[in-house]
């Protein structure tokens, strides 16, 4: 990575902090400034009270030292505590607005890039990495840290310029200290600059483990899963497996831990080896009589500072170098952009409900995907219709749905709601027209009212009465605190389990809520057997009154009602037509699925 791109990343990775949490940013690094300045006080004011008890000074003076020592001393620290305290208070501001961005930027993203499985991966490896204290994190400790060092350096070098000065100093003194401290420095670097490089290495070596173990944790933290897992014993088996993918990372830990201790151990040496060169010059400038006692403990204290802060600073930027790479992943996931065209046509309010949707030549293809989901279909139906897209698994159906409501948009081909391309229209009111219940529907561990709503506020009466629609009434009545009631026990112990069935019929109460004109059952009764399906099908086709109804499943008695039948195959419209009509046909992809199930739909 090129100096301008480690520039570019760190600039807008403090933007993101400022953003964040002012608070946090500008209390986090003046304390860091307090914090250096604190041990030069006792440093510059003790050398002063030394020289001046060397002098023979009265005792007012001795006291006004000491004293001063003491309260500025005392001041800093309270400074720093309240800067601290501030600093807290700003991380919890910090923290919440960064999950929230998150969040945010989850429900930004189109749907596209949410069924994207690279997108999720590189979400679930940044969260990993925030997790762990990574790009935002260490970005703000290693400028804190920066703060920090480049004010003691500061700080040492104002307090030990006067050595250079003094004119009876022999010059090869003075080039003998900046010297070492410059060959410090320079060492320390080189050494850092080796760490961060074994570091990086094994950043980039642990990735798929990191992953791996993550996924690993939440499956067996999951109580959805454990009835499979102790049934069938696969509790021994996963165990084993977490230990693999621990044993791994630490295997790799080891060794850079112990190659980088080895890398400490050098630094270490040579700073001390400096250190004892400092006290030479500066016992034989004493000797000589050139530096007075107490300048002797301000110079040999600052340098001291000086060199571990010249070690801090080298550390935190090989530090922040490294830490780039993981703020320009972070980058990049919120950098993904929405390229779903929002449009800004309004949809047309008709009052003789006259509206026609039509597919035409449409074809569609997934990202990175190599085969078409979707092939040619053309197909246009009249609002108020109710239509039912039958075929086998994978043949296109749920993909037709997900076209329609515009969550994806067609590779080929239109899609016309009264002959306009629906991409025009804007994007927010055309969604608004549909209340999906997909066959993957998901309920939410809030209470069963604010699940009906699809929102915190909501009417009351008229979630009960959708919910009596549903069919879920008798199971309401006995809920401890009916629409209140809440679902699963995620966010609380008195969270109730409810079964297959009577999440469907929440979740077609909640389609009805939404009032929208049309209502698409995209095989929500799969699980349910073929008369039950028949059943709950034939309950909301009269519940939906005149809305246009679609209808989606691989079984066909459930769609007789239907005003049209759409059957799909291989991703095309291979027939449509009228249950009579389709069944009557004998050599049609229709009859033979109906023959295929007719078995399911007998009595005795």
């Amino acid at each position: 990575m090129k100096l301008t791109e480690h520039i570019k990343i760190y600039r807008r990775g403090m933007a993101a902090l400022w953003r964040l949490s002012r608070d946090e940013a500008a209390f986090r690094f003046l304390g860091a400034v307090v914090e250096a300045v604190t041990p030069y006080v006792p440093i510059w004011f003790s050398a002063r009270l030394i020289d001046a008890i060397a002098a023979g000074r009265p005792a007012g003076t001795l006291a006004l030292y000491a004293g001063l020592t003491v309260g500025l001393a005392f001041v800093l620290g309270l400074l720093a505590a309240w800067f601290k305290k501030r600093m807290d208070v700003g991380n919890f501001e910090f923290n919440d607005n960064l999950a929230f961005s998150y969040s945010r930027k989850a429900m930004e993203m189109s749907y596209a890039s949410i069924e994207d499985r690279d997108v999720a991966l590189r979400r679930e490896r940044v969260e990993s990495e925030t997790t762990m204290g990574y790009n935002f994190y260490t970005l703000r400790e290693c400028t804190q840290s920066a703060i920090l060092y480049l004010t003691q350096i500061a700080a040492s070098v104002s307090l030990t310029a006067s050595f250079f000065a003094l004119g009876s100093v022999a010059v090869w003194m003075k080039l003998a200290l900046a010297v070492g401290v410059a060959a410090a420095v320079a060492w320390q670097m080189v050494l850092y600059s080796l760490s961060a490089r074994q570091v990086r290495k094994l950043m980039s070596s642990v990735v798929d483990v990191n992953l791996h173990s993550g996924k690993l944790n939440e499956l067996v933290g999951d109580y959805a899963y454990g009835k499979d897992i102790r049934l069938y014993g696969m509790g021994e088996g996963l165990v084993q497996k977490e230990l693999e993918l621990s044993m791994t990372w630490a295997r790799a830990y080891n060794r850079v831990q112990l190659r980088a201790g080895l890398l400490d151990c050098l630094g270490k040496a040579a700073d001390f080896v400096l250190r004892f060169g400092v006290y030479l010059v500066l016992i034989y400038a004493s000797l000589q009589g050139e530096v007075s006692v107490g300048s002797i403990a301000q110079y040999v204290s600052c340098v001291t500072l000086l060199l571990s802060a010249a070690a801090g600073i080298v550390k935190s930027i090989q530090r922040l170098t490294v830490n780039d790479g993981y703020l320009k992943r972070l980058f990049s996931w919120f950098d993904i952009p929405n390229d779903m065209y929002r449009g800004s046509l309004t949809v047309e309010k008709r009052d003789d409900n006259e509206y026609y949707v039509e597919f035409r030549d449409v074809s569609f293809k997934y990202p990175h995907a190599d085969t078409w989901a979707l092939r040619h279909v053309n197909m246009k139906f009249k609002v108020g219709e109710k239509l039912a897209v039958v075929g086998m698994n994978g043949s296109g159906k749920t993909t037709f749905i997900k076209l329609m409501c515009r969550l994806y948009d067609p590779t080929e081909g239109e899609i016309l709601l009264n002959g306009v391309d629906i991409r025009k229209y804007d994007y927010d009111e055309y969604i608004s027209l549909f209340s999906v219940v997909f066959q993957d529907f998901r309920l939410f561990s809030v209470s069963l009212g604010q699940n009906v709503a699809a929102a915190t506020e909501y009417d009351r009466a008229r979630a009960d009465e959708c919910l009596k629609r549903a069919g879920f009434d008798g199971r309401e009545g006995t809920m401890p605190k009916g629409l209140d009631t809440p679902l699963y026990k995620d966010f609380d112990k008195e969270g109730v389990e409810i079964s297959g069935g009577e999440a469907q019929k929440i979740a077609l109460a909640r389609a009805l809520y939404k009032d929208a004109p049309f209502i698409i059952l995209d095989e929500p009764t799969a699980a349910l057997d073929p008369v039950s399906e028949y059943e709950v099908y034939s309950r909301f086709n009269r519940i939906a009154g005149d809305k246009t109804a679609v209808y989606i499943s691989h079984r066909l008695a459930s769609c007789r009602f239907c005003d049209k039948i759409a059957v799909f195959h291989e991703g095309r419209i291979v027939q449509t037509g009228r249950h009579e009509d389709l069944i009557a046909d004998h050599t049609g992809k229709y009859h033979a699925l109906w023959t295929a199930q007719a078995q399911y739909y007998t009595t005795e």
